[in-house]
């Protein structure tokens, strides 16, 4: 079954769930455009603002002070403080890594901190990476950070959004998967030797990115008007943009005329008209046995989280979630309990926990 047959057939299937299935509380809220979150040993939380604030919120809801040993950030457009992810040492070693948009404006960059958390902050910071070249535009960073099971390091990044045709080019990190170790090096045997930072390339603007518990790795990205897609990235694959979209530009012009091209690889899924997905994560957990499996997709534009019911790696369907909410979601995690984390993107954002209904 095409992709914009399984589109429609789970708009018909279900444009929301029951609201009696589950149930969403406030664990904190008053936060500022909160575009991450990470869970710590112990049940509290570690929030990434966009304007440059990391917060620590406990289990009852109380949100720190900002951390120190936060770089200062470029906040302008969609730039800001993007990610925070946990080494996977870090019980042992405590290392955090954070993304970013680091300026100037006229030269502007995504960037990773390395950090030791410490309880007041971030200590020994080291930038270990900046993408490049710089850019000029606040908009389309990419900035989600991921694990591979082998300790690698993947970050996302945008393609500068009037520099697209980078995103095709490998002398350039623009509309890139890029990999390197956790010291921000690149790894061993790398896809394209003349390009060792580079694991897939072709694409717009990445900000959904996970590493399922057998290795495969789910990527989403924005479309322009229309043709956002979610993608399962293979190494040194080439996942089209802007040579083959299914979204038009702006204006209403076409971006190109081909929505499939030999050597460049087709979309798991992807939604015309946009829903603007930010953050993904696959349920693996035993309080929603129904989502078992599935991708939860945040979306801002839509204001909803989209599941996408997975047969294995097959889309069979899709459901509307947390409509009722009316929040552009910036991002949706799986918590350690099996329940379900959404942070709101607003001046008052807040942090959401989803549980079954009593």
């Amino acid at each position: 079954m095409d992709s914009f047959r399984i589109f429609c057939l789970g708009l018909l299937l279900s444009a929301s769930a029951a609201a009696q299935d589950y149930q969403v509380e406030t664990v904190a809220q008053g936060l500022d455009h909160p575009w991450s979150l990470a869970f710590l040993p112990g049940g509290s939380y570690l929030v990434t603002e966009m304007p440059g604030q990391l917060r620590r919120i406990t289990t009852d809801g109380q949100i720190s002070a900002p951390l120190s040993g936060v770089p200062e950030v470029y906040r302008a457009g969609q730039g800001g403080l993007f990610d925070v992810v946990l080494h996977p040492g870090f019980g042992d070693n405590q290392m955090v890594f954070l993304s970013y948009a680091e300026g100037p404006p006229e030269n502007n960059t995504t960037s990773i901190l390395k950090a030791r958390l410490g309880r007041d902050g971030l200590n020994d910071p080291q930038i270990i990476f900046r993408t490049a070249p710089g850019k000029d535009t606040p908009v389309h960073y990419g900035g989600r950070l991921a694990f591979l099971t082998d300790g690698s390091l993947l970050l996302t990044m945008g393609d500068g959004f009037d520099k697209r045709e980078a995103a095709q080019s490998l002398d350039s990190h623009l509309g890139k998967t890029l990999r390197m170790t956790d010291s921000g090096q690149p790894v061993e045997n790398p896809p394209f030797a003349e390009a060792p930072f580079v694991h897939s390339y072709g694409h717009r603007n990445p900000q959904g990115l996970l590493v399922d518990d057998d290795g495969t790795v789910f990527q989403h990205e924005h479309g322009p008007a229309g043709g956002d897609e979610v993608n399962i990235i293979q190494p040194g694959a080439n996942y089209g943009w802007p040579a083959i979209t299914h979204g038009l530009d702006y204006n209403g012009a076409y971006v190109s005329p081909f929505t499939e091209w030999e050597g460049m690889e087709q979309p798991l899924v992807h939604w015309t008209p946009s829903i603007a997905p930010s953050g993904m994560v696959l349920y693996r957990g035993e309080l929603f046995p129904q989502w078992q499996g599935d991708l939860l997709v945040g979306a801002l534009a839509a204001r909803e989280v989209r599941r996408v019911d997975l047969d294995g790696r097959t889309v069979v369907g899709q459901e509307t979630l947390f409509k009722e909410l009316e929040e552009r979601i910036r991002d949706v995690r799986v918590g350690p309990d099996g329940a379900v984390y959404l942070l709101t993107d607003s001046e008052n954002g807040k942090l959401l926990k989803v549980t079954p209904a009593s």
